[in-house]
């Protein structure tokens, strides 16, 4: 396989000037829960940053589809993301890889899907968030593979963070944990979204 061949599976990787390494995101418009919040102000999704500037270009909404026809209907997705992952992880010293930095998961089907790709990949160190909770009440955590962690969003701004999961993420709007804000917008050396030892990570919203 080629960068070509696995890009007509997957529908390509992501690159967040954020993350340490790469990503992999679906369009915003499409979350199940997140394109419902979106309009409900004081939500963590309202005003979505996947939905307004530079997600609005042609070139981007069209990728961000494609990616999403294939993780939802090409059987060979989970091969086709096994070898991206491996070719931009097995030469560098990032390890880490970041599921969804816009978009969320699709459905159960998908769910386990990315475990597979996991699995497959025990190398790297992936963290997937999400704000689909009834997909998740589908599974046991102990379910997930050793070297991801799900982290489940809290749904309200400066609102508890979830009960129903034992990762989990909010949003506030002062006292942030990550520190992105203060060292240019970026991870740098934190790792704490990808740490199963850190049981919630709080972000200053977007």
């Amino acid at each position: 396989m080629n960068k070509k061949e696995a890009k007509i599976l997957t529908g390509g990787l992501s690159r967040p000037s954020k993350m340490p390494g790469y990503s992999y995101n679906l369009p915003a418009e499409r979350c199940n829960v997140g394109s419902k919040l979106v309009n409900i102000p004081g939500t963590v999704c309202f005003d979505c940053y996947a939905m307004k500037n530079r997600y609005k270009f042609r070139n981007v909404k069209e990728a961000l589809e494609r990616r999403y026809q294939a993780a939802k209907n090409n059987p060979n997705w989970i091969y086709g993301m096994v070898w991206d992952i491996k070719r931009v992880t097995d030469k560098s010293t990032v390890k880490e890889f970041r599921w969804h930095d816009a978009g969320d998961l699709i459905d159960l089907v998908h769910l386990l899907r990315i475990f597979e790709v996991c699995k497959l990949t025990p190398d790297v160190k992936h963290w997937l968030p999400t704000r689909e909770s009834q997909i998740l009440s589908n599974i046991d955590p102990r379910m997930v593979p050793d070297n991801l962690i799900i982290r489940l969003s809290a749904t309200m701004q400066n609102g508890p963070a979830p009960k129903s999961w034992p990762w989990t993420s909010t949003v506030v709007k002062a006292g942030a944990s990550c520190p992105a804000a203060k060292q240019d917008n970026e991870c740098k050396d934190c790792r704490a979204c990808w740490d199963k030892k850190v049981k919630n990570v709080s972000y200053g919203k977007h």
